[in-house]
C-alpha cells in the first residue's frame, strides 16, 4: 500500500478528502511530472549562477555530486533555454537575450553618481520560480533612493513584461524630460516598442556592455534582495499566490519599512520624504 507523509495511506487520504482512488492517481500523475521537472530546472539554474564559468558537462558533475541522476543533455537544454550557457571571461546574463538587430544604447549610467529622484531609473527582469513553472519579475527604481516605482509579473518575457511595469512607473510619478533609464542589452528593452515608449516621455536611454551586468548594479542588488528575503522563502502555487506574495514585500517592506544602510538606515520612501522627494506618490 502506497504510503504518504505522516504514516497516512492513499485510501486513507481519498477518504479524509472524500476523493476516488482514480482521481487521486490521475491528479498525482499529470502533476507530478511537471513538479520534478521544475525542480530540475531551479536546481540547474542554482548551480549555474553559482558557478559562472560552468558549462553544461560541469553543471551535470555538480548535480551528480549533489545525488541528482540527470542527463547532461537535459542540463544542456535547460541551459540553453534559460540563457545560461557559460561564457567565457563573462557572467551569466539571465533573462537577456542580446543577439538581435535592435540599436543598442551606450552606458551612461556608469559616469552617474545621482543626488536626487528621477535622475536615474533603473531596469531588470529576473525568473520566479512557482510550483510547476516560472515566471518573470519586469522592475524599474529610482536609482537614487532605491524605491521600486513599477513591476509586473507575467509568465512570458515579451516586451510587453518591462512595458507594463514602465508604464506603472509612469502613472505613479510625474516626471521631467532628461531622465536617463538603464537597462541590459536584452531584446525585451532594445525593441521599439520598449524604445518608443522611453523617447515619447523624453528619457535618455542607457545600457550595460554586453556581458557586464554589475554596470546594472543597483537593479541586481534589489533581485538579491527580492530572492533571498522574499523568493527563496516561499514556495509558490502559482501566478496569483506569488503576485500578492510579491507585490506586499515590494510595496509594503521593501519601499516603506527596509532599512538600507545606502540610505543611512531608512526606508525608500522615508529616504525619498526626508530628501524632499514624492513620498506621498
Amino acid at each position: 500500500m502506497m504510503q504518504l507523509a505522516g504514516d497516512l495511506s492513499v485510501a486513507e487520504v481519498c477518504a479524509a478528502a472524500h476523493v476516488g482512488r482514480a482521481g487521486f492517481y490521475r491528479e498525482f500523475r499529470a502533476h507530478a511530472p511537471r513538479q520534478a521537472e521544475t525542480e530540475l530546472r531551479d536546481r540547474i539554474q542554482r548551480v549555474a549562477l553559482a558557478n559562472r564559468c560552468y558549462g553544461y558537462r560541469r553543471v551535470t558533475a555538480e548535480l551528480r555530486r549533489q545525488g541528482i541522476v540527470v542527463n547532461h543533455k537535459c542540463v544542456s537544454r535547460w541551459l540553453r533555454e534559460d540563457n545560461l550557457l557559460s561564457v567565457r571571461h563573462k557572467k551569466f546574463v539571465l533573462t537577456t537575450e542580446s543577439r538581435h538587430g535592435f540599436v543598442r544604447y551606450p552606458n551612461l549610467a556608469g559616469r552617474m553618481a545621482p543626488t536626487a529622484v528621477n535622475q536615474l531609473w533603473v531596469a531588470d527582469i529576473t525568473y520566479i520560480r512557482l510550483s510547476e513553472e516560472f515566471v518573470y519579475l519586469a522592475v524599474v527604481l529610482d536609482a537614487y533612493s532605491r524605491r521600486v516605482l513599477g513591476w509586473e509579473l507575467e509568465a512570458t518575457l515579451q516586451a510587453s513584461l518591462p512595458l507594463q511595469a514602465l508604464d506603472r512607473a509612469l502613472a505613479d510619478r510625474a516626471i521631467e524630460p532628461g531622465i536617463v533609464h538603464h537597462s541590459d542589452q536584452g531584446v525585451q528593452y532594445c525593441c521599439p516598442d520598449y524604445v518608443g515608449r522611453l523617447l515619447d516621455h523624453g528619457f535618455v536611454i542607457s545600457m550595460s556592455r554586453a556581458g557586464t551586468p554589475h554596470d546594472n548594479a543597483k537593479a541586481e542588488s534589489f533581485i538579491k534582495t527580492l530572492k533571498s528575503e522574499e523568493v527563496y522563502l516561499h514556495q509558490y502555487r502559482d501566478r496569483e499566490e506569488a503576485r500578492a506574495s510579491i507585490q506586499r514585500f515590494i510595496e509594503e517592506i521593501y519601499n516603506r519599512k527596509r532599512l538600507h544602510s545606502a540610505l543611512g538606515y531608512r526606508p525608500p520612501c522615508e529616504f525619498e520624504a526626508a530628501m524632499g522627494g514624492p513620498e506621498s506618490q
